[in-house]
Order: C-alpha cells, then structure tokens, then sequence
C-alpha cells in the first residue's frame, strides 16, 4: 500500500525528530528475515531505547539531509531497516546480536556525529560496555574508598571488644 503525500511527510516529520535527537544511526539490510524475526528485533530495539523502522530510502534520504547523519545518503539501496539512538553502543549491539543470529540481517553501515561507520567500525562499537555499565563501574570505583574507609573505621571498636572478651574469658578460666 502506497502511502499519500501527507502520509509521506508525517514519515519524515517523525523520522527527523528522531534523527535530530540520535547519537548514532544505522541501516541494515534486512532482505530474507521472517515476520517473527523482524517482530524479536523490534521488541528488543524498542525495550533499549532503539528507533528501528523500516522506511523508503528516497523518504530516509530527506529525513536525514541536513544533519549529521546526512552521510548515509549514498548508501540508502535496497530494502534498509533504519536504526536510531541516543546511546550509540545500544543500537550498534541489538543490530550486531541479531546480524549474528540471523544470516539475512546485513549492517550496511552507519553515521555517529557526521561521520560514516562501517560495518566494522559499528561491530568494534558493539565490543563496548553500555552507558549503564559504565555508569555502574564508574559508581564502584567512586564508592569502593568509601566503603574500605568505612569497614577500617568499623574495625577499630571491633577488635577493641574482641580484647575484651578475650580477657574476660581469660579471667574466667583463671
């Protein structure tokens, strides 16, 4: 089903707005998957935090020109799925998993702050641990002196009242 002129510019009114907001985009060819696969990729795209639509190049080609991403517009050919996030480790690793587990799931390639990434370049992305791993080990380390800091602390009075009992047991026995 064709979709009419307002129909298309509502495509890319809302595929713009993604773009705008996204810290990295990527197309893959999804030529081969099966509905169920495509409906297993969507669902964990849209549980991460990641766009993935499908949309016609020439309307994807229009969404993307005049940002960053406006570099992709030479390889939006053949039927692309359009990937898009704030958190670029997030959409490179859902796109990696599944070009893994599905043969017919191709990355083509993809765009970060203006410059075009290779499939390469988006699978080395995918190696790296997530905004929320970072995040967490960073937390670690920043509490990690706290914590030692405290259970020092905590021993003194500790060891202190082992005397005691210690003592105290020795004068019973005595």
């Amino acid at each position: 089903m064709s979709l009419n002129l307002d129909q298309k510019k509502q495509v890319v009114e809302d595929v713009s707005a993604v773009v705008g907001n996204a810290q990295a985009t990527v197309v893959a060819e999804y030529r081969g998957m099966t509905v169920e696969q495509m409906k297993v990729l969507r669902r964990e795209a849209h549980e991460n935090n990641v766009y993935l639509r499908v949309v016609k190049n020439t309307l994807l080609r229009r969404a993307v020109q005049g940002t960053d991403h406006s570099c992709l517009d030479e390889l939006l050919v053949g039927p692309l799925a359009f990937a898009a996030s704030e958190d670029p480790v997030a959409v490179a690793k859902i796109l990696d998993k599944y070009a893994k587990q599905y043969d017919s799931l191709q990355i083509k390639a993809g765009s970060m702050q203006g410059k075009l990434l290779s499939e390469g370049d988006i699978k080395a992305l995918a190696q790296l641990p997530s905004r929320e791993e970072l995040l967490a080990k960073l937390l670690g380390t920043m509490q990690a002196p706290v914590a030692k800091f405290v259970q020092t602390l905590n021993e003194i009075p500790t060891k202190f009242a082992r005397g005691l009992a210690a003592v105290r047991d020795a004068k019973e026995a005595a």
